[in-house]
């Protein structure tokens, strides 16, 4: 489900959520635990993520697999399109939606 598709759907930053355009669409990021776990079980313990995105060490590779393991609706695109769709952002544009990830992954719902 596109961001277009569902109005409701909008990204609610108190909870750590973000968009992502892919191939011209909107994309909710939503971090759900299960979505956090599953890019923990690939990508190794979040907090060194963290870090390594702080030191500017994070790879492409890590950043469209959190992508994709927090996208909330994962049916009408590939993994291939997320990479794409960092790619065709850029490392500068696709930092805003990451950050919004990262955060929520430090802090949390309050």
């Amino acid at each position: 489900m596109t961001l277009r598709q569902a109005q409701d759907e909008r990204p609610n930053t108190v909870r750590g959520e973000a968009v992502l355009r892919i191939a011209g669409e909107d994309h909710l990021l939503r971090p759900s635990f299960a979505a956090l776990v599953a890019a923990e079980d690939e990508l190794g313990p979040l907090f060194a993520l963290v870090e390594r995105a702080s030191e500017g060490q994070l790879r492409l590779t890590e950043i469209a697999a959190l992508f994709w393991h927090c996208l909330a609706d994962r049916s009408t695109v590939s993994r291939d399109d997320v990479g794409e769709a960092v790619m065709a952002l850029g490392l500068a544009k696709s930092t805003a939606p990451l950050r919004v990830l990262l955060a929520q992954i430090l802090q949390g719902n309050e």
